[in-house]
């Protein structure tokens, strides 16, 4: 049986179209908002067709210690998808979304993308918090 970690690829978000790149301060104010961006092919541009596409981007904290909490679930849903066909809609949602979080520890944020051709997709980025 698989385990995620085995199933998880990463890369250079620079050369790889698929890694999620987290745009976040690397240092914050304990409990002061600030915004975390996420997005898909910052150096590389990820297709965005009814054949291939971004479907979802999901935003983790690991604090230095203790479990790991879900902080944002992003869905794309429209990628052209018509009754004329693939790629005829009027709609296409792109794989970027930002959220305001507060943090109280210093920690690893934590990026999970699905590509519904190439799988799940990582990246991390450690915060300090003081």
């Amino acid at each position: 049986m698989k385990k995620f970690g085995e199933v998880l690829r990463s890369g250079d978000w620079k050369n790889e179209k698929h890694v999620p790149v987290i745009n976040a301060p690397a240092e914050v104010m304990a409990d002061e908002v600030f915004t975390v961006t996420v997005e898909i092919g910052t150096g590389e541009p990820h297709p965005n067709t009814t054949e291939h596409h971004i479907r979802w981007i999901k935003l983790f904290f690991q604090p230095e210690q203790g479990f790991t909490y879900e902080l944002a679930d992003f869905q794309f849903t429209a990628h052209g998808e018509s009754v004329k066909g693939a790629n005829e809609g009027p709609a296409y949602t792109e794989s970027k979304a930002s959220v305001d979080v507060k943090l109280n520890t210093s920690g690893t944020l934590m990026a999970l993308s699905y590509c519904n051709i190439h799988g799940l997709w990582e990246n991390a980025v450690e915060i300090k918090v003081s």
